[in-house]
């Protein structure tokens, strides 16, 4: 197993995938260790849609026109074996605050009675820690936001309205270097901008 420091420093955006499949076991073992992520009173109220092979199309197909995906600059994110789809519930959490060791907390009223919504947190928690199992497999992975075609989304994968889509995460086995003319071999445009120092981010004390 790798350093844990080093599986940090090293996790990117992977923005470039070869067609391999990625075996069902391994992904049960990454699900698993993001399934460990913190959840607010063990509500562990987060699913995942996961799309493998030819089914990846289906995602294709409703946020990416194939009119435009010639001109798309990422054109070997396209071949990512997995697309898996975290859902954030918040029905799980107002229904396990309704219970009697959390009753008292009032916030099993309703999704209004949360001051913060944990059910997006508690998701976020747990992609993160997928996006980390991933690399200290040797798999590449990418979130990204689905900013268009959700509804035809949710509606061809029978996706219920009450859970919240925070986007899609790629994953699969990095590309091989690939070629001077191939957009998908650079990094982000952001992958440039110097990544702030710790002084600059801690306020000890106060603001």
């Amino acid at each position: 197993m790798t350093e844990f420091a080093e599986v940090v420093r090293n996790r990117r955006m992977t923005r470039a995938f070869d067609d391999r499949p990625v075996e069902a076991d391994l992904l049960n073992r990454l699900v698993d260790l993001a399934s460990r992520a913190p959840s607010a009173g063990k509500t562990q109220g987060w699913h995942l849609v996961l799309l493998e092979g030819a089914e990846t199309a289906r995602f294709w197909d409703s946020t990416l026109p194939a009119v435009k995906r010639d001109s798309f600059r990422w054109q070997r994110l396209l071949t990512a074996p997995v697309i898996a789809l975290p859902l954030a519930d918040s029905r799980a959490y107002v229904e396990r605050y309704a219970e009697p060791d959390k009753a008292q907390t009032g916030l099993g009223t309703g999704p209004s009675a949360w001051p913060v919504p944990y059910w997006t947190i508690d998701t976020s928690m747990a992609v993160m820690t997928l996006l980390l199992a991933a690399e200290d497999a040797g798999l590449g992975a990418l979130f990204f936001g689905v900013f268009r075609g959700e509804r035809e989304l949710r509606h061809g994968l029978g996706i219920p309205n009450g859970l919240e889509l925070l986007g899609a995460i790629a994953l699969g086995y990095p590309a091989e270097a690939a070629t001077s003319d191939d957009r998908a071999s650079g990094p982000g445009r952001s992958a440039g901008r110097s990544r702030r120092p710790v002084r600059q981010i801690i306020h000890r004390g106060r603001w």
